[in-house]
């Protein structure tokens, strides 16, 4: 795909991305797509996922407590368990505000842990990475912020989206459409955003203006993107020759900033058209 070789032009030393197809083929490839990049905040999806496999096994349950008092895995999932965002104390009353909190998902790691018995590594090992033969993806730290993982791995994560085989579709349809509806919060890099729509793990992009996907995104788009310039994003509703639905990765080596919310929008753009096309 040609849209695809737009990373070479980043401000950026490494940069690899993929584009995947609505039947969860790869529609192109461009860079070192078996290169370990720090996924930064694209670790939440991942971590996200595997405790939804742990609710179809009934290891936990979405709607039992977790987190502060009235909190929820639901909560945690959707960034409105009130924890504040890099520490463990109480902004606001679950359901009540979009607080984007690392926090949240370290507490939702070790909710997890204590529910199955297992270290949470080895869970997202077993429950995620193993199935879908991301071979090359670690989770060695904090379930909010450090996995580490390839393009080539990525891709096979957003054909999981884009068709789940691991969660029923009744949990995937939870996990991407809006939880908690109308609540106000700020999207990290871009601002205050009113409704800051998430799904259970998962951003969604619906009117957000302005946004790191593109402009021609449709607004059941969802997906995540990480401070060390890296993102992941589903768009459900792009008519292809190959169905309805498209994916794309892009992973780099240089911290978020203007040169991201500079390129990222155009590039995105570019891909879905080539996709729409193709």
């Amino acid at each position: 795909m040609d849209s695809l070789h737009v990373i070479e032009s980043w401000p950026v030393d490494t940069a690899a991305a993929a584009a995947v197809r609505a039947d969860g083929s790869l529609a192109g490839t461009h860079g070192p797509t078996d290169h370990r990049f720090y996924l930064a905040s694209v670790t939440k999806p991942l971590v996200a996922y595997a405790a939804l496999v742990a609710v179809e096994e009934g290891a936990i349950e979405l709607d039992e407590p977790a987190g502060p008092q009235g909190s929820t895995v639901r909560h945690l999932l959707a960034h409105t368990s009130g924890l504040g965002f890099d520490e463990h104390r109480v902004m606001a009353p679950p359901g009540t505000r979009r607080l984007y909190s690392n926090a949240g998902f370290e507490v939702l790691g070790d909710h997890l842990t204590k529910a199955t018995d297992i270290p949470l590594s080895e869970y997202v090992r077993d429950a995620v990475f193993a199935p879908l033969g991301m071979t090359a993806t670690t989770l060695d730290g904090s379930p909010a912020h450090a996995g580490t993982s390839t393009v080539a791995d990525l891709a096979r994560f957003a054909a999981e989206l884009l068709t789940p085989r691991l969660i029923s579709a009744g949990t995937h349809t939870e996990a991407t459409t809006v939880a908690f509806p109308g609540l106000k919060g700020v999207l990290p890099g871009y601002g205050h955003m009113n409704p800051n729509d998430w799904g259970l793990g998962l951003e969604i992009r619906d009117g957000k203006s302005p946004h790191w996907t593109g402009t021609s995104s449709s607004p059941r788009t969802y997906g995540h993107f990480g401070q060390s310039g890296t993102f992941l994003w589903v768009d459900p509703d792009a008519a292809t020759p190959a169905g309805r639905g498209a994916a794309c990765v892009a992973l780099a080596d240089k911290k978020f900033g203007d040169w991201a919310a500079r390129v990222w929008p155009p590039f995105t753009d570019g891909v879905l058209a080539e996709l729409t096309a193709d």
